[in-house]
C-alpha cells in the first residue's frame, strides 16, 4: 500500500508536534481512544506521550511526508514484573483515518514488541468501534475478544519476530 506517511519512533522534540495535531482530532475520534470527552491535552500528558525509553514504553509516529507533521501515533507499555505483556493505544487524524496508517502503525509497533520479547498484547477498545477490532482482528487473526458492559478489552498474541 502506497500512503505519504513514514513512520519514526517517536522523539521528545515532537511535543510541538503532538500539540498541533490534538485540534485536528473530532470529538468522535478523542472519545474513542480516551473513552471520555476529553477537550484538551494537557502539557503533561504530552510530555509523557513522547517520553519513551524504547524498551517497556514505546512509541512510534506515522508523520506526513509533504508538511511533516504527525499524523498518528501507536504505543505499547510493558508492566516492569510482566514485561512479556504490552497494552497497545493507537490514534491516527480522522483525515488519514481508513488509508493504512493505523494499520501500519500498528503491524510495526506489534513487531517491534515481538522482538523485545512481547508475547501477549492487549487493547482496550470500545465495543462498537468497529474499525478498530476489524484491525485488531485483520493483523493479529489468532486474537480474542472479551466483552465487558462498557469495554472491550482485545487480547491477542504477537506475531513471532521476524527472522534476518
Amino acid at each position: 500500500m502506497d500512503i505519504a506517511v513514514t513512520t519514526r519512533p517517536v522523539r521528545p522534540e515532537d511535543q510541538a508536534l503532538f500539540c498541533r495535531l490534538w485540534p485536528r482530532f473530532s470529538s468522535e475520534t478523542i472519545y474513542r481512544r480516551f473513552h471520555a470527552p476529553v477537550r484538551t491535552l494537557p502539557e503533561e500528558t504530552v510530555r509523557r506521550l513522547v517520553t519513551v525509553d524504547h524498551d517497556l514504553r514505546e512509541a512510534l509516529v506515522a508523520v506526513a511526508v509533504v508538511g511533516g507533521d504527525v499524523v498518528g501515533v501507536a504505543r505499547y507499555d510493558r508492566p516492569p514484573g510482566n514485561p512479556s505483556t504490552a497494552e497497545v493505544a493507537v490514534l491516527v487524524e480522522d483525515a488519514w483515518q481508513g488509508v493504512g496508517v493505523g494499520r501500519q502503525l500498528v503491524a510495526e509497533l506489534t513487531h517491534l514488541a515481538a522482538r523485545r520479547g512481547v508475547r501477549t498484547v492487549t487493547a482496550t477498545v470500545q465495543s462498537g468501534n468497529r474499525s478498530a477490532l476489524g484491525l485488531v482482528h485483520r493483523l493479529l487473526p489468532g486474537s480474542t475478544v472479551t466483552r465487558r458492559t462498557t469495554w472491550s478489552p482485545s487480547r491477542a498474541h504477537s506475531p513471532p519476530p521476524k527472522r534476518r
